[in-house]
């Protein structure tokens, strides 16, 4: 992508400069910005942290709504794929307490399941409806957030007034700021002419030439991409005047005078508030007004570069008087796209420069005046969370009337959960009878004659406690046998303990077996 010219010396093709070793295209596309007027200057911990990274990351409510979806997809295929374990194991299966855990926490649902008419409404909390539980917060949650995000960037809108300007507001003073790097292989060194400042049009009256020194702070810096003109002023006060300050590139040896493009910012900020500042930037090449082939700019014909600056009033931020600085325009020079022309310009000493002007306008007749008012009052906000609640819970409370409707078997899933919960209840009351027993009178009870004790104590077993006495529910139980003496405590405790089996089989329900 490079040609040769004065025989051994090699140049980039039009629109290409010389990075790294090889020609690299200039692309303008997308490089524009400007500021909302009032925006914040970078706070230190920029330099640091990706702040920039973030905000692009969190720049829209598609986002969190897309993050909220994942989240409500991963919570329900973990729900749909945790129902097909089994809970055979009992409370000492990690899948049933995972289970009856969700089953627990139906706090929204719990008296919205599927009844048949004729019977009363009860609470009664399943594994269907704690699902549907957390489901719904997961989706108000994201949409509460959307919420926010909505009202805190659009929480207000900005109204612009525009007024003529009087004698009072030329208290305009702020700092002001121009960096411009001209895209292209040349340095420092091909720099000539900058040190004038022309006010007012030149060859009218009134215009005159002044030394630029005298008004702005300007220097030049080497960078990978070309030399940076950087023209700074502290707390100027601007007239309603035009502005004019020009340079030029020269040829040097080895090193010719030609451009490609320009990248520029321009700053603006109040030397009493310097937490806001005004900007511009982009860049600019040949293709940026018009789609034209890719030029290199080279020649006597001169760059313009015109800056429109607007004065504004910020009475949301203290009357904060603050410049707005525009790219208003480019007027390009002598420019290339052929091959063959750059060629021939390269070897004529008339063309061995490269002449910039930058044309500054004070549009100071009329004054912006910028203020915000809210668009969102406590009503308002309260009323929408209001929404977003109902709408989360009433549509999965519409899934679970739907699948419950449609599933005969959800309309009872807690059923078998709950029977082993009472069952597992059941039989540690049962231990801690069996026990007891065991431990306190077993010795006792022992002592006593051998035959009738022995047979007495047997019958007494079987019929309080034993095998079979909990699967005949509510049947009449007989003792026979002899009287022996049994202690008055002891009698005691054994009626306790038949209070206490009858329970505990009312508790376990029919057809369970339990026995020492």
């Amino acid at each position: 992508m490079a040609f040769r010219y004065n025989g051994s010396l090699c140049s980039c093709n039009p629109g290409r400069y010389m990075v790294n070793g090889s020609c690299a295209m200039l692309d303008a596309r997308g490089d524009w910005v400007i500021s909302p007027g009032g925006s914040r200057s970078p706070a230190f911990l920029t330099t640091f942290l990706p702040f920039d990274t973030f905000k692009s990351f969190t720049q829209s409510q598609a986002v969190i709504l897309e993050a909220t979806l994942v989240f409500l997809i991963a919570w329900l295929g973990f729900c749909l794929a945790l129902r097909f374990s089994r809970v055979d194991g009992g409370v000492q299966s990690l899948w049933f307490r995972l289970r009856w855990w969700i089953s627990r926490i139906d706090f929204f649902y719990n008296t919205h399941h599927w009844l048949d008419d004729n019977k009363v409404v009860i609470m009664r909390k399943t594994e269907l409806g704690g699902t549907f539980s957390v489901a719904s917060c997961i989706l108000f949650v994201g949409l509460l957030s959307a919420l926010l995000y909505q009202i805190i960037t659009k929480r207000s809108i900005e109204i612009h007034g525009v007024r003529p300007a009087t004698a009072a507001d030329i208290s305009f003073v702020n700092d002001l700021e121009f960096n411009i790097t001209v895209i292209s292989d040349m340095s420092c060194s091909n720099l000539r002419g900058l040190d004038s400042l022309v006010i007012g049009t030149p060859g009218f009256i009134g215009s005159k030439n002044v030394s630029l020194s005298t008004y702005v702070n300007h220097q030049c810096q080497n960078t990978s991409i070309g030399p940076t003109i950087s023209l700074k002023c502290n707390s100027c006060q601007i007239l309603r005047r035009e502005y004019y300050i020009s340079w030029q590139f020269v040829d040097l040896p080895m090193n010719p005078a030609s451009a490609v493009g320009f990248q520029f910012k321009l700053t603006a900020k109040n030397p009493a508030d310097s937490k806001h500042v005004s900007y511009a930037s982009g860049t600019i090449n040949s293709c940026t007004f018009s789609n034209d082939k890719p030029k290199t700019f080279r020649g006597q014909d001169v760059n313009v570069l015109k800056i429109h600056l607007f004065p504004r009033t910020y009475y949301n931020l203290e009357n904060l008087k603050l410049i707005q600085p525009l790219f208003h325009d480019f007027i390009p020079g002598t420019s290339f796209s052929d091959i063959n022309n750059l060629q021939a310009s390269l070897q004529q000493v008339k063309d061995g420069l490269f002449n910039i002007t930058v044309y500054v306008n004070y549009l100071s007749d009329y004054i912006v005046e910028i203020n915000k008012e809210n668009a969102l009052g406590i009503v308002t906000f309260l009323a929408d969370v209001g929404g977003l609640y109902v709408f989360s819970l009433a549509i999965f409370l519409l899934f679970l009337v739907q699948f419950e409707g449609t599933i005969k078997k959800l309309r009872s899933e807690d059923t078998a959960m709950r029977n082993i919960i009472r069952q597992n209840h059941a039989k540690r009351n049962w231990d801690k009878v069996r026990k007891y027993v065991m431990y306190t009178w077993g010795a006792n009870i022992s002592a006593i004659d051998d035959n009738n004790s022995k047979r007495c104590r047997r019958m007494m077993i079987d019929s309080c406690s034993g095998i079979q006495a909990l699967h005949r529910k509510k049947q009449p139980i007989r003792i026979t046998c002899i009287p022996v003496a049994i202690p008055e405590e002891a009698s005691q405790h054994l009626k306790a303990l038949r209070s206490t089996l009858e329970e505990n089989e009312n508790a376990m329900g029919p057809g369970a077996e339990v026995g020492f």
